[in-house]
């Protein structure tokens, strides 16, 4: 997933990006509430990760001109207040959920997991395309009886072009779903990762799943 974090405390911020991370999900933080709208203009996010205790706007602010725009992605809310009033307040301002501080980052990362799957059946736990499954809570990719162990970007990669199987997804598209906003439009490192998925998932197969749809990107199924 593309998670925006919306924290000031740069050590907890750091943390937080490393465990989201390690998760293989795209992320991007900003230290204010006033930027949330800007940055959520500028990309594709799947949730937001919104501390309340914020500079220039606070998150319950944040969240509520989040929801006046019309934009209806989960908020998970991050405060060190703990009292029922503060929670119901945070809730009502259109979160979907509230974790106190601290927290396990273990636990951060599977509430997001579960908000994720509130996103309905396009968030099935595991995809098919053709022989190829890939299980999105293992992030293992089995091809027949092949299990196939996957890195995080590699994981990331192949998990958005299995939730638009037969579809060509552009340069952007594959940018704004894997990679956060420092990827460099100019790094080749996308067709690095689809030479990497390639020999895990493509050698030794007479049927090749990923595709190059030249000047257009790529695309995961059957040959046509």
């Amino acid at each position: 997933m593309r998670i925006l974090v919306v924290e000031d405390e740069i050590r907890m911020a750091a943390l937080i990006r490393q465990g989201l991370e390690e998760e293989a999900h795209a992320v991007d933080v900003v230290g204010n509430g006033a930027d949330v709208l800007h940055w959520i203009q500028s990309a594709n996010y799947d949730l937001i990760l919104l501390d309340i205790m914020l500079p220039e706007k606070d998150g319950i602010t944040a969240c509520r001109d989040l929801r006046a725009a019309g934009y209806k992605m989960p908020v998970l809310m991050l405060t060190a207040r703990d009292t029922l009033p503060d929670k119901v307040k945070g809730l009502d301002s259109g979160a979907d959920d509230y974790l106190v501080k601290p927290f396990a980052i273990q636990e951060l990362t599977a509430r997001v997991r579960a908000l994720g799957r509130r996103e309905g059946s396009a968030k099935t736990a595991e995809l098919v395309v053709n022989d190829l499954t890939l299980d999105t809570a293992t992030k293992y990719a089995r091809r027949g009886d092949k299990m196939i162990e996957l890195k995080a970007k590699e994981y990331a990669l192949l998990e958005t072009l299995m939730r638009h199987p037969n579809q060509v997804l552009s340069r952007q598209q594959i940018i704004e779903r894997v990679w956060d906003m420092d990827y460099d439009s100019e790094s080749k490192l996308i067709e690095v990762y689809i030479h990497l998925l390639r020999r895990k998932i493509d050698d030794g197969h007479d049927e090749k799943l990923i595709q190059t749809v030249h000047g257009l990107g790529y695309r995961i199924g059957g040959n046509e």
